[in-house]
């Protein structure tokens, strides 16, 4: 039995995987600030009241964990903030960079000790992080979070190869969620199951590599 941990697990793409995880047998760590009944009904265990932009809140989370040897770790807790250029609010740029992109490394760095040769770690992305992608400007926090999110998930699967833990870097699709307004080309089960797929055929030769959720290769 594999033991997941997501975070963002209450609702959306993070809820979908939750359930997907725990309907195969994997036992589920749900890790999110409000925890829903959705979550609850479907995690072996929910970790709410945690902010993952606390750095004092992930080491608490550490701590209760302890020696838990995680399987999984996927980093999915995001925000999505609208702006173009003649409306950006630059609190907004920082609020993603700092939940999409710096948040993800903070809970890594966290949960180092429960890290073992073999884990995965799935970081949920967006192709608007794709600079070659990027034909239509705007949305400069959402694109800026999640390009340096990229680089950093990278990094990850660089400097953690020796270790045998392999990163993958994830497109989701355009998923009706509460972020998109419900507004969107698929449902976040669907998106869950081919996220799943994804997951489970990453290894460390492919570590590092930028998937969309149906498999196709996406340009950085």
């Amino acid at each position: 039995m594999a033991t997941a941990l997501v975070t963002g697990g209450n609702r959306g793409i993070g809820l979908a995987l939750a359930r997907r995880l725990a309907g195969r047998g994997d036992q589920v760590i749900g890790v999110c600030r409000n925890a829903s009944a959705e979550l609850r009904a479907v995690a072996a265990r929910v970790e709410q009241g945690v902010d993952v932009t606390s750095e004092a809140a992930l080491a608490a989370l550490a701590d209760r964990l302890g020696d838990t040897a995680l399987d999984l770790v996927v980093l999915n807790a995001g925000i999505l903030r609208e702006d173009r250029f003649d409306r950006v609010n630059l609190a907004d740029v920082r609020a993603q960079l700092e939940v999409n992109a710096i948040a993800p490394l903070a809970t890594v760095l966290a949960l180092r000790r429960s890290l073992r040769r073999g884990t995965k770690i799935a970081a949920i992305t967006s192709r608007m992080g794709s600079i070659a992608d990027n034909t239509s400007g705007g949305s400069y926090g959402y694109r800026m979070s999640k390009a340096a999110l990229n680089a950093m998930a990278v990094s990850l699967a660089r400097d953690l190869a020796e270790a045998g833990i392999a990163v993958a870097v994830l497109h989701p699709g355009y998923v009706r969620t509460d972020m998109t307004g419900q507004q969107g080309g698929i449902d976040p089960d669907e998106s869950a199951r081919m996220l799943l797929e994804r997951i489970d055929a990453l290894s460390l030769e492919s570590s590092g590599s930028f998937w969309h959720a149906n498999g196709q290769t996406l340009p950085w």
